[in-house]
């Protein structure tokens, strides 16, 4: 990870730790970068943008600092990080921008940058985006006359993106009644017309964003409402997204959730069945549940785990040419036919494996149960500080101690906060809690927990 850039791109508070000045300099620098590295070629970025109230004020300062540098800014407004990662593949642009910050509060935002190819951008770039952000590089030279930049309207993007999604299925939803939770975000503007047009009787919640409700008690990490009103409307099933939908988790018809880990069993047995699955292989992360990996050893589907976020999931997919993996967050990437997780893509083949199954939600996963985990967040003054305390790694190892072979402890920092992951699966869900709670006693005994002003 670099200085400003996390996992998933320059994320925080907008205009404390990510300020308008900041897209900027992101913009100026792409726009010169790219129209070098392609010399006497327009050069042309595109950008979405998710819910928030502060999305529009960076979407501004990205295309002042594009278009001062020669480079023309193409808008798709309102729409999914999915969406921007097909269109800047589809349509040959030098790289795509999404504002957004996911699944966090209204008050957060971040910038991602997307390659040509649809992937996250490389390392190497960011570095050099960091350099200039923090003065280590030469100022930029200014375009001037007809070489300005131009700022291009393209919702056509994104209509062409809810095509683009209609056309992956095979078959009519017809008759089914599907919950779409739309954490008042990204998914507000794309999912009900993909689920109108192939036939579901679609009931929507959470999709009247205000600039401020994005992901306030609704979305995928926040279920509650949404199976409160899977059994109010009697769904068939229920798809929750978070901010920028580029993940899903769902509830089953009884109001139960199948998370991330349990939608790749549901897909990956299917695309197994079908010879659909590369070498019959998922690709999974270290935060996997004990339950995932009995279900796939009982079904003779391999696993390969990597570490949490889905661009190292992807890095791994990319570099076997396997054709599905995930998290239990609910990235879940298809790589026939997307290069990064699609939260509207994944529910879309949840749909297929339950038309072809003929059989309720529930039924789907009901051989692949989860052990009790509890994940709790720490925020922290120092990551690097907390994880390598020695009282701290002394309290892990008196878990992993006491779990021995009944369970798993894993301790993580976050890739995009302030903030220390502390997670047990056991045999019960308070012991999970009393022995996450052991190590995070430690942490705030040693002064490592932030806090408040």
């Amino acid at each position: 990870m670099g200085k400003y850039f996390g996992t998933d791109g320059f994320r925080g508070e907008a205009n404390v730790d990510l300020k308008a000045e900041d897209a900027f300099k992101i913009g100026r620098f792409l726009g010169w970068y790219y129209k070098e590295k392609h010399p006497g070629e327009r050069c042309r970025i595109v950008i979405g943008k998710d819910t928030r109230r502060s999305s529009y004020m960076f979407e501004d300062a990205l295309c002042s600092g594009i278009t001062s540098s020669g480079a023309d800014a193409y808008l798709m407004h309102v729409t999914t990080t999915p969406s921007v990662a097909y269109i800047v593949r589809v349509d040959g642009f030098d790289c795509g921008i999404m504002i957004s910050a996911s699944h966090n509060p209204y008050y957060d935002n971040g910038i991602k940058v997307i390659s040509g190819s649809g992937e996250k951008i490389d390392d190497d770039t960011i570095d050099k985006i960091e350099e200039y952000l923090d003065g280590r590089i030469p100022e930029l030279p200014l375009a001037r006359r007809d070489e300005i930049g131009r700022t291009v309207d393209f919702a056509s993007g994104r209509n062409r993106y809810i095509g683009y999604l209609i056309s992956l299925a095979d078959r009519s939803f017809k008759d089914k009644d599907v919950a779409l939770d739309c954490s008042n975000g990204s998914a507000s503007s794309i999912a009900k017309p993909v689920f109108d047009a192939l036939g579901a009787r679609t009931h929507v919640m959470a999709c009247e964003p205000n600039g401020t409700n994005i992901n306030d008690g609704v979305g995928s990490t926040h279920v509650e409402k949404l199976r409160e009103f899977v059994l109010k409307e009697h769904c068939d099933i229920g798809f929750a997204y978070d901010g920028d939908a580029d993940r899903c988790l769902c509830v089953d018809e009884n109001g139960e959730l199948i998370n991330g880990d349990q939608i790749m069993y549901a897909c990956g047995k299917l695309m197994k069945e079908k010879g659909e699955l590369s070498e019959d292989m998922i690709v999974v992360t270290v935060m996997s549940n004990f339950g995932l990996f009995k279900a796939f050893d009982r079904e003779g589907i391999r696993y390969e785990k990597t570490k949490v976020g889905d661009r190292f999931v992807y890095e791994c997919m990319a570099k076997h040419d396997y054709s599905l993996g995930g998290e239990q967050s609910g990235h879940i990437i298809f790589s026939k036919y997307a290069t990064t997780g699609d939260g509207i893509l994944t529910s879309l083949r949840m749909m297929e494996v339950l038309l072809e199954r003929k059989c309720s939600a529930s039924k789907l996963v009901e051989d692949c149960p989860m052990y009790p985990q509890c994940l709790k967040n720490v925020r922290v003054s120092s990551k690097e500080a907390a994880l390598s305390n020695a009282k701290v790694q002394a309290a892990v190892d008196a878990v992993a101690k006491k779990l021995s072979d009944t369970g798993r402890i894993l301790v993580r920092e976050s890739g995009t906060e302030p903030v220390i992951r502390v997670m047990v699966e056991a045999a019960t869900e308070k012991e999970c809690e009393d022995l996450v709670d052991e190590v995070i006693a430690v942490i705030e005994k040693e002064g490592l927990k932030e806090t408040d002003a």
